[in-house]
């Protein structure tokens, strides 16, 4: 009796002496070659997109620039628009202390500005009173740039401060005039620090918070109302349980009311059947009389 044919193992060559884990594996480089000139043609469409987008980016900004300055020009009519602004804002309230805020009463102008190419960044300036009492400079800017291989840094213009009224210097005559401090900082930096710090300038989020969410639209913080805050959750919570309660009153009220209904109900219908009893005596009385 004859053997049973061998089985054909995975190892065995085919197509030409290759063995399956090769033939597999040339398949699958066929289809990476072929992704990757898909991917190419998507990357090169994605660059296209990119710079029309700058493009209308570009143009768009050219367009919004005389609104800019049109309302630059409204704002500077309220009195304190951008120190009250920042101080409704959640984060930038919070680097904020009581001898920044008093030096934020004479800026009368927070400034935008994006390069021609806004891929390399963009200019922050405000602009000041010129009887400033804290520093000289009329306008202070902070600069964010991004070279050719994308790594960022910034400038800025140096505050020249007034004899003892340097607030990056908490040990100056200011702070010795014992004002107290409503919004002290941890670590005790001015606001103003913000301008000499250019240890990080792709991380600086103060920057972009003023780029990205202030300066398109300042009014939004403006208006927020004074004292709006997490105690006003817990004060309208109270109200509601106030509402609940009230309307518990109501209801043992109306409880009461029902129940003195239904007693005063109860008593007119005994008054009834009093009034009919002793209208029923005089007829039995006058039959009688009748009879006699």
């Amino acid at each position: 009796m004859s053997s049973p044919p061998a089985k054909i193992r995975k190892e065995e060559t085919k197509n030409n002496g290759q063995n399956v884990a090769e033939v597999e594996e040339d398949v699958n480089q066929v289809a990476v070659q072929a992704i990757d000139s898909v991917q190419s043609e998507i990357d090169a469409l994605n660059e296209q997109a990119s710079e029309e987008i700058l493009k209308v980016e570009q143009k768009y900004n050219k367009l919004r620039k005389p609104h800019f300055d049109k309302r630059a020009k409204m704002i500077e009519k309220i009195p304190h628009f951008w120190v009250t602004t920042f101080l409704h804002h959640p984060q930038v309230s919070m680097l904020l202390d009581e001898q920044d805020e008093e030096a934020l009463q004479y800026l009368t102008k927070v400034e935008v500005q994006e390069f021609e190419d806004i891929k390399s960044g963009y200019k922050i300036l405000f602009h000041f009173k010129p009887n400033n009492p804290y520093f000289e400079n009329e306008v202070i800017h902070k600069e964010f740039h991004l070279n050719d291989s994308g790594d960022p840094s910034s400038q800025s213009s140096a505050i020249k401060w007034k004899p003892g009224m340097d607030l990056t210097k908490r040990n100056t005559a200011v702070q010795q005039k014992g004002m107290a401090q409503k919004r002290p900082h941890t670590d005790s930096e001015s606001f103003f620090c913000w301008f000499n710090d250019h240890t990080d300038a792709g991380a600086d989020e103060l920057g972009e918070v003023i780029k990205d969410d202030i300066w398109p639209n300042p009014l939004q913080y403006f208006l927020i109302p004074d004292g709006k805050d997490e105690g006003d959750e817990d004060s309208e919570a109270g109200d509601l349980d106030d509402i609940a309660e009230y309307g518990e009153e109501d209801d043992d009220e109306d409880d009461d009311e029902d129940d003195d209904e239904d007693d005063e109900g109860e008593e007119g219908l005994e008054d009834f059947e009093g009034e009919g009893d002793e209208e029923d005596v005089p007829e039995e009385d006058e039959d009688e009389e009748g009879d006699a």
